[in-house]
C-alpha cells in the first residue's frame, strides 16, 4: 500500500530516506528534515518539494512509532523501515 501511494506521490520511488537536521532562521534553531527519494538504483527520483513532504507525510502517519529525530530509509519494495546510520566496516573495529 505504501510503495503503490509513493509511486503515486513520485513516480519511480523505490526508497525513502529521511534526515533529521537543525536549521538556523533569524537567530533560532530549529529542527527540519531532509527528504531523499531513490528509484531501484539507487539514483535520485525527479520530484518537486510538494513531493518530498508528501512522501515525509505518508512515512509519518504510516510508522507513528518511529522515532523521527533519527534518520531513516524506507524501502518500498519491503516495506521495511530502518534506521539509517553510518556504520563502520568490521574490520576496522580493533
Amino acid at each position: 500500500m505504501i510503495a503503490r501511494q509513493l509511486d503515486q506521490i513520485a513516480p519511480g520511488t523505490a526508497r525513502v530516506r529521511t534526515v533529521p537536521v537543525t536549521t538556523d532562521r533569524d537567530g533560532e534553531q530549529r529542527l527540519a528534515t531532509w527528504v531523499a527519494l531513490d528509484d531501484a538504483l539507487g539514483g535520485p527520483v525527479k520530484a518537486d518539494h510538494d513531493a518530498h513532504r508528501a512522501a515525509r507525510g505518508l512515512l509519518l502517519r504510516m510508522f507513528p512509532a518511529a522515532d523521527w529525530t533519527r534518520p531513516h530509509a524506507y524501502d518500498a519494495i519491503t516495506g521495511d523501515l530502518a534506521l539509517d546510520e553510518p556504520t563502520m566496516p568490521e574490520e576496522l573495529y580493533g
